[in-house]
């Protein structure tokens, strides 16, 4: 249970700072939310049949259910993690690799219903990516350490 406990706190404390990250972004560039989390529960229901109603009360679901959808990719990302990882490590490494997961959990299933193509992204567009998953793998990688070993790695 140790690990359920530490991998949901992970990843609810990562998933926080990549929202943190991504809002301050908004702030600063006066840049509007991204659409390609309602876009892809917008595929994905039609896909699977549901039908997500008419007008805004379909934006206001799928708007919703994509952001339930990135707290869930952020907890599972950071439980897939603290359940693989055998003791801490080191700090760089692991904020990597939860980094790339955490970017290949979001980014592959978008890509793949055709939501969006990151061969396409500008410079801009990467940054406005990686950063704030970095903030996620760096945010969840000290904590998983510090519950692992009581004290910051």
């Amino acid at each position: 249970m140790r690990t359920l406990y530490r991998g949901l706190i992970a990843g609810a404390a990562g998933t926080v700072a990549l929202d943190m990250v991504t809002y301050l972004d908004m702030a600063i560039r006066g840049r509007p939310a991204s659409t390609t989390p309602q876009r892809t529960v917008r595929r994905l229901a039609e896909i699977v049949g549901v039908d997500l109603g008419e007008g805004e009360r379909a934006e206001n679901r799928s708007a919703g259910i994509g952001a339930l959808l990135g707290y869930a990719t952020g907890l599972v990302v950071a439980l897939a993690y603290v359940g693989a990882a055998r003791g801490p490590r080191p700090w760089p490494r692991a904020a990597g690799t939860l980094m790339a997961m955490a970017m290949v959990a979001s980014n592959a299933p978008m890509t793949v219903l055709r939501v969006t193509d990151p061969r396409r992204w500008s410079a801009v567009d990467w940054v406005a990516d990686v950063v704030p998953h970095l903030a996620y793998g760096t945010v969840t990688a000290a904590v998983d350490n510090t519950l692992r070993s009581g004290e910051p790695r």
